[in-house]
C-alpha cells in the first residue's frame, strides 16, 4: 500500500493495523472517532500540529520494522 499524504487514516488502519501506534506516538489517540475515518493524513497532522511530510517518513519507517 502506497502511503501519501492524501491517504485516509482509516485506509491506513484498515490495511496496516500494526500502524496504530505511530499515529499514536504524535497525539493521534482518536483512531476509532468519526472525524479519523474521513481524515487524510495531511488533515490529521495539520490538526495535531505535526508536519505531514516528517510524519510520512517516520510512518513509512515505522512500518518497515513493525
Amino acid at each position: 500500500m502506497e502511503i501519501t499524504r492524501e491517504t485516509l487514516i482509516s485506509e491506513v488502519v484498515e490495511n496496516a493495523p500494526q500502524a496504530m501506534p505511530a499515529f499514536q506516538a504524535i497525539g493521534m489517540h482518536c483512531m476509532g472517532c468519526a472525524m479519523a475515518s474521513g481524515e487524510n493524513i495531511e488533515q490529521a497532522c495539520c490538526a495535531h500540529g505535526v508536519d505531514p511530510d516528517e510524519f510520512l517518513k517516520y510512518l513509512k519507517a515505522f512500518l518497515e520494522t513493525a
